[in-house]
This record gives C-alpha cells, structure tokens and sequence, in this order.
C-alpha cells in the first residue's frame, strides 16, 4: 500500500495584514475579517517564487523520509502561478533536489487541487511497481487584483509529499475524485489576474465538489465522520471549511489543526497539502485522517491516511511547519505591491 514517507512544507516569512489591505480601498476591516476570517496573508518575496518554495518544502520532505533522491522516479509539482508558461517546474525542482536524470517530471494544473493530484498520481505509479517513490508537491504564489476580494486572501506557500511502499508515515487506505465543468473561478492566457464567478463559488463550486467528494469516501469505505481524529478541508477563507464540516457534523475541534488560511491565507494548491503537513506535525500514531481538496473548474481529491509509528521517527528531521509561521516580517502595501509585481512599469 503506498502512503506518505516523507513531508516538509514552507511558507514565506513575509506577511501583510487584513488591515492594511482595507484601509488602501477604505474597506472595513471588521467586515473584511468577519466575512472571510483572515487576518493576515503569506507573501513571497522578491526572490521566490512557485520553484522556490517547491524545492525548500521538496528538501524538508526528502530529509524526513531518509533517502536518497536518486530513488524519486516521478516529480509532480502543482501549481497555478508557475514561473514560466513554457518550461517545467518539476524539472527545476527535480534538478535542484538530486531526482535527476532518471525520473519523469511534469507540471500539474487545476486551481487548488493541482497538488493533491500529484499525489494520486505519485501513489499510482507506486502502487503499480512503476517508480519506488514519487514526489508530489503543491505550491503557489497565488494572485489578486488590486482592490479585489481575492487580494485579501490570495497568499504564497507550499507542502511536498514522497509517496512509497517502505517505512511509510501515513498510509493511504483510499482515495477518490469529484469532478465537473463548473465556471467559479478562472484565468485566461495572459491575464495576469483571475477571475470569479461570485454566486458559482460557494454552492455550485466549493461546496458541492468538498461535500460530494467526502461523502462519497464515506460511502465507498463505511466510515463515519466520528472515525477520524482530524479532518484537512480546502481552505479559501476559514468560513467555508467550518461550515462544510458542520453540514457533515464534523467536530470543529478536528477541523482546527489543519486550518491555517486565518493566518496564512489562502495558498491555493499549497492550501489542504500546509493543512495535512501541520496536522502530521502534531498527529499521534494510530491517528486516521481525512483530506479533501478543493480546485475551481472544478473538482475534488478525497484521501484518507492512517498515521504509523513512523511518524515521530520521521519528525526528529527537517524543520516543522511552526518555524515558518512563528518567524515572519511585515510589509505595508507599498512593499507588497512592488514584490508582487502589482505596480506595472512601462
């Protein structure tokens, strides 16, 4: 059975308030925070970018997992702000970790579920005794347009998974997908910015795919929502992931752990792969959890993991996801803007 072997996530120390954001539009801040629940937002730097996060969370999992990366037979790197529209991502992830020559390496895209089908991907291959261990990763530096709802909560960061038969962390018992072509959310080639569909995104969009997803998990395995120590949702602001887990009745308490997005912001394909690395931060073994993502378009990926007595053995190496919540640096939104290229020369 495959299942995770190595994990490590990153965040940008960079960080922008709700606040400052408001006050440039003349917004209410309290309405801001109140409707979406997030008070503050990771930013990449002048010098990062999706690659780069991707390689730092890719370095975090390898030394947790204790191999050599030469073994990595396939590198999936998902994403929907790679650096260039024509050249891989996974290839310069793959070279700068020591995965190459002799692994296959391919971009994945689908808004904010891109990462987790990179892991289904991984665990297939590995399933099948094609590849010994693939390594999947989720990793953004999402975009908002001035002055839209997207930019208080659009952020940067990003988790890597090593999924393979031996030593396994957390097993994967089953996985399942939820997809439809529904219109919530896109960008069109050489927009900088995306767009939303606004009444598509909760019922039509997010709602409907998490739900449709998680149920149908439930269904294929016969657990119940009371089996699982905790539950990763996608998370586009904190209101909608607490309101999925109490249309499932899904204790709050399990949801927590892996909700970052009030914090963090909304990472977007790094977004439910953050929330699974923190709850495995602190998960104990014999734990089962549940992962569902979320990608406008759209679709979900449903996983559930079983927590083996490998996990405290691999958490003695890399660094954890706390490092990089606990250690940031504010900018005003002059900084932001120019570091996120908001501000056009011409």
């Amino acid at each position: 059975m495959a299942g995770i072997v190595g994990y490590g996530a990153y965040v940008p120390h960079y960080r922008i308030t709700t606040k400052e954001i408001a006050g440039v539009w003349g917004e209410s801040v309290e309405r801001i925070e109140k409707g979406l629940g997030i008070k503050e937002k990771a930013i990449a730097g002048p010098d990062e970018d999706s690659a780069t996060i991707a390689v730092e969370a890719a370095r975090i999992a390898l030394e947790r997992a204790g191999i050599d990366a030469s073994k990595i037979g396939a590198v999936y790197v998902g994403s929907e702000s790679h650096p260039y529209a024509v050249k891989a991502t996974a290839t310069i992830v793959a070279e700068a970790v020591g995965a190459t020559p002799m692994t296959t390496a391919s971009d994945l895209e689908f808004a904010c579920k891109a990462g987790t089908a990179g892991m289904q991907m991984a665990a297939g291959l590995v399933d099948s005794s094609y590849i010994e261990y693939g390594l999947a990763i989720g990793a953004d530096t999402a975009q908002g347009r001035p002055g839209d709802a997207l930019e208080y909560s659009a952020a940067s960061g990003g988790a890597a998974y090593i999924i393979g038969k031996e030593n396994g962390i957390a097993e994967i018992e089953e996985t399942l997908s939820y997809t439809t072509d529904t219109p919530d959310f896109w960008r069109r080639n050489k927009a900088n910015y995306p767009s939303h569909g606004g009444r598509f995104t909760g019922e039509p969009g997010y709602f409907k795919h998490l739900l449709g997803a998680t149920q149908a998990i439930l269904e294929k395995t016969g657990y119940k929502v009371r089996d699982f120590d905790y539950v990763v949702f996608h998370q586009p602001n904190a209101k909608f992931p607490l309101a999925a887990a109490k249309k499932l009745g899904i204790d709050k308490e399990k949801i927590l752990p892996g909700l970052l997005v009030p914090i963090v912001g909304n990472t977007y394909s790094g977004a439910s792969p953050l929330g699974l690395a923190n709850v495995l931060d602190m998960a104990k073994p014999g734990s089962k959890i549940l992962m569902t993502s979320f990608g406008s378009g759209a679709g979900s990926d449903s996983f559930i993991f079983n927590v083996t007595d490998k996990i405290e053995e691999a958490r003695q190496r890399g660094t954890p996801l706390k490092h990089y919540l606990e250690n940031k640096k504010y900018v005003n939104y002059a900084m932001y803007a120019k570091m996120r290229g908001k501000i056009k020369l011409s």
